[in-house]
């Protein structure tokens, strides 16, 4: 565990966020368990000549003070948010899971104002600043994942510390073949679905930005979006597990939305401004040790065989224009086990049941 541990930072350092002399770097978590891999991103900070800060922020504590927020409150959350960018070069934060409902009760118009208010200081933190995210595995993570906690800890490891420069290498035909394709058509179960991606970039991650990584993105022409498609992945989103998700689209616009569980929060989510209910980000998954979902959008946006078809905000290194303070990643798996699927760019098949199928992509596979 502790050479996982100590590979897992030394990736994170030189690599993700690639620490260089006098930076400044913010680590964020959210246990004392995270301490093992915290103490290692501090000497290995250190080594690399720059400066390490860190903030343990307590869920429980944090949502409370949310949950009684008021605009006044918001106003000093956000300064505070601003000083964090204006100061800090790098941000590392781990996040480790002990409760996913403990946000349930913050009111849908608290979220509307805080996400309205973050929204230029949470461009530059994203945009303008290194960054990496990562999940520290807890005993919540091994229980959603049907694991003993040990094996779900050195599966974690595993899936984390994947060779991202080799990946970053063999993505590159994707990459090419992306940014030359106009049309793209989804087929799955209760799906079907086209889109435009004409002239957008695609931006390869590879352990710059998430931990675990694998995955290739790029965003529809905002108003180009037509069909149906539904997502058979657990869908967590501010305290509250969605299940089979379908959405419908009208030139870019979801028109109807249900799921398994409660229909009107599902309305509610795509109702919080304009851009919910239009796409930010199509995505295509490839994690190689990534193949079942387990309720944690960090890891199952990265299975081998996925999608992900995200409502909301865009990137802005692929911006399409579509501006919101909800960017939710819905995960469709196509793998034979999860009812399979086809992806077309330009009418040719390039992907059938999670297995790519031209040779210039099986490297992928």
């Amino acid at each position: 565990m502790n050479d996982m541990i100590k590979k897992l930072s030394q990736t994170i350092v030189n690599y993700s966020v690639a620490v260089k002399k006098n930076d400044r770097v913010l680590i964020q978590y959210e246990s004392t368990q995270c301490n093992p891999l915290v103490k290692c991103l501090i000497m290995d900070i250190y080594k690399n000549g720059g400066i390490p800060f860190v903030k343990l922020v307590d869920n429980e504590l944090n949502t409370l003070i949310v949950e009684n927020a008021n605009s006044e409150t918001i106003d000093e959350i956000v300064k505070m948010k601003t000083y964090e960018v204006d100061n800090f070069d790098c941000f590392i934060r781990i996040c480790y899971t002990e409760n996913e409902y403990e946000d349930k009760n913050v009111k849908s118009s608290v979220r509307k104002e805080l996400g309205e208010k973050s929204r230029k200081v949470d461009d530059i933190r994203i945009n303008e600043r290194r960054w990496v995210l990562l999940n520290y595995p807890s005993l919540v993570d091994a229980y959603k994942a049907h694991m003993k906690y040990d094996d779900f800890y050195n599966y974690s490891m595993e899936v984390m510390n994947v060779d991202y420069k080799g990946m970053s290498k063999n993505i590159e035909p994707l990459k090419k073949l992306m940014e030359s394709t106009d049309k793209v058509r989804i087929v799955g179960p209760n799906t079907d679905i086209t889109f435009s991606i004409k002239g957008m970039p695609a931006i390869p991650c590879c352990g710059t930005a998430n931990i675990p990584d694998g995955e290739l993105y790029t965003a529809p022409l905002r108003d180009s979006v037509n069909g149906i498609i539904t997502y058979n992945t657990p869908s967590p989103y501010h305290g509250n597990i969605f299940n089979n998700i379908s959405l419908e689209f009208e030139n870019g616009q979801i028109v109807n939305c249900s799921s398994s569980q409660d229909n009107d929060l599902l309305k509610e989510i795509f109702d919080t401004d304009d851009g919910a209910r239009y796409i930010g980000e199509f995505s295509l998954g490839f994690n190689p040790k990534i193949v079942n979902p387990i309720g944690d959008i960090l890891y199952d946006e990265k299975i081998m065989g996925s999608i992900h078809f995200t409502p909301g905000r865009c990137y802005d290194d692929c911006n399409n224009g579509n501006v919101s303070s909800i960017h939710w990643d819905l995960v469709l798996i196509q793998t034979p086990e999860y009812g399979g699927g086809e992806i077309y760019f330009d009418d040719v098949l390039i992907r059938k049941d999670g297995k790519f199928v031209l040779d210039e992509l099986k490297q992928l596979n």
